[in-house]
């Protein structure tokens, strides 16, 4: 009777351990790590690739000054920041490595829209294909961004449902933050469009 009894413990035990959630939320984990590691690669590409395209802007647009210091201080700033893993338990840091990043976006942006100015540039062979390496990098860059969302997503969920929430508290597991989008309010505005306007 003992050891039927000790066996029915056992059991019981061992079955509540396999709803417990702590290998879901171990694995999930793990997950966003992989992602979050995938994100830093794709965005130390760009950077990497930022001195060369600076250079080659330069060479044909000196003068814009503004736009290639704009470009290179971007860089420095995102550099700057320590993207450790544990970033992605500080929402504060998280948000201000985002944030970096956005801004070494719109720089690039800034330097694109220079470029369309020098058409000797825009047929420059070096220039098209930083060009071309820049665009994939920023596709790249999407499609890391996607996975670590999607790896936050179901971590997240397992963080905050029962009964793996219960396990989370106890081992002190919380939510991650994740990409959101920077200016949410002007995307929510659709887009003038006025068809008495003359084309330019």
């Amino acid at each position: 009777m003992l050891n039927a009894t000790r066996i029915f413990w056992v059991l019981l035990l061992t079955l509540s351990l396999q709803g417990c959630g702590y290998n879901t939320l171990q694995a999930t984990d793990e997950s966003i790590k992989s992602s979050w590691a995938e994100v830093l690669n794709q965005y130390q590409r760009r950077a990497d690739l930022i001195p060369n395209l600076v250079r080659t802007v330069k060479g044909y647009a000196s003068h814009e000054k503004d736009v290639l210091t704009s470009v290179t201080n971007a860089r420095a700033r995102a550099g700057a920041i320590q993207a450790t893993p544990e970033l992605l338990n500080d929402e504060a840091a998280f948000a201000k490595f985002n944030a970096a990043q956005s801004e070494m976006s719109s720089a690039l942006g800034r330097l694109m829209l220079v470029a369309e100015n020098y058409p000797q540039l825009k047929a420059d062979g070096v220039f098209r294909d930083l060009q071309a390496q820049l665009e994939g990098t920023e596709n790249r860059i999407a499609v890391a961004r996607n996975r670590y969302i999607k790896a936050v997503q179901d971590y997240n969920i397992t963080v905050r449902q029962f009964p793996s929430n219960l396990t989370a508290m106890v081992f002190g597991f919380a939510t991650k933050p994740t990409f959101s989008v920077a200016n949410e309010a002007e995307i929510a505005i659709p887009p003038k469009i006025d068809f008495n306007q003359p084309a330019s």
